[in-house]
């Protein structure tokens, strides 16, 4: 089964990749080689919290969401009202947002923006929340370090706090997060939470595993503040279920240099082989 959906996959890999690699221009980044190093992989039960797998020494290290913040701004979304379900509402694209990636420059509804990690989507949802609501939500799902000032001097927080900015989490907080969502114990409707399950990226792995995962890249920032163009990190969080059982992970990828196309889809390959071996 997953041969025949990876052909698909693969193509949609490349283009986030591509996806990636367009946000790191924006940031000052230029391309260098890279070796990769694995900050944390983190399995737990869903519903015990049992730990099955825990490897690396960043599991309870914070650094920027970047793309996995889609996932709780969709529950925002849905639970403001802003978003209807996955098709509806659908926004047009307007040249003003400047998307760097052609598959960027399109109407996009939620769906579409979780598969292609389309960035003004949440910077024109956030807007329509405003800064009091996104703050709201943000603390009372006690996300990361709640810090959503954006880059320092800049008052950019409503648009750019989740992207190499103000806003971090660890591994360990992102398991904790999906294990509220999933049991519908966030601060928000069970209808809410539903849809934004509903609207995540899919994949059916080889040992019957079912999962649903977002992916994330972006480079770090020093401590003043600016882009540090030698370390760059991919995400890869999200939960697998198979005959009623559930598991939430999380995995970081850390490095020295960049990777061309960013780290979001060889991180989520390598967890999906990790899971493979892992799970049964």
């Amino acid at each position: 089964m997953r041969s025949v959906l990876m052909l698909k996959t693969r193509v949609d890999a490349t283009r986030l990749a591509a996806a990636s690699l367009a946000i790191l221009p924006l940031l000052g980044v230029q391309a260098h080689a890279y070796e990769k190093t694995m900050a944390c992989m983190l399995v737990v039960d869903a519903d015990s919290g049992k730990v099955l797998t825990k490897e690396g020494a960043g599991c309870a290290t914070r650094i920027s969401p970047a793309s996995t913040f889609k996932v709780p701004l969709a529950v925002m979304g849905f639970e403001s009202g802003i978003l209807k379900d996955g098709h509806d509402p659908v926004w047009p694209y307007k040249k003003e947002y400047k998307a760097e990636l052609e598959f960027w420059r399109h109407d996009t509804d939620a769906t579409r923006w979780e598969e292609k990690s389309v960035v003004w989507f949440s910077r024109e949802l956030t807007k329509k929340l405003g800064m009091k609501d996104f703050q709201k939500f943000t603390d009372s799902f006690d996300y990361g370090n709640r810090d959503l000032s954006g880059d320092k001097g800049k008052n950019n927080g409503l648009t750019q706090s989740w992207i190499s900015s103000s806003l971090e989490i660890s591994p360990e907080e992102q398991v904790a997060f999906l294990r509220k969502l999933l049991a519908r114990q966030l601060p928000v409707s069970a209808q809410a939470a539903e849809k934004t399950m509903s609207i995540l990226p899919i994949e059916k792995l080889d040992n019957g595993w079912t999962v649903h995962g977002k992916t994330g890249s972006s480079v770090e920032r020093d401590a003043q503040g600016k882009i540090d163009r030698s370390r760059q990190f991919g995400w890869y969080v999200g939960w697998a279920e198979k005959d009623g059982k559930q598991v939430v992970f999380a995995r970081l990828n850390r490095n020295a240099e960049r990777q061309k196309g960013g780290m979001g889809v060889p991180t989520k390959n390598e967890t999906w082989d990790a899971l493979e071996h892992l799970l049964k």
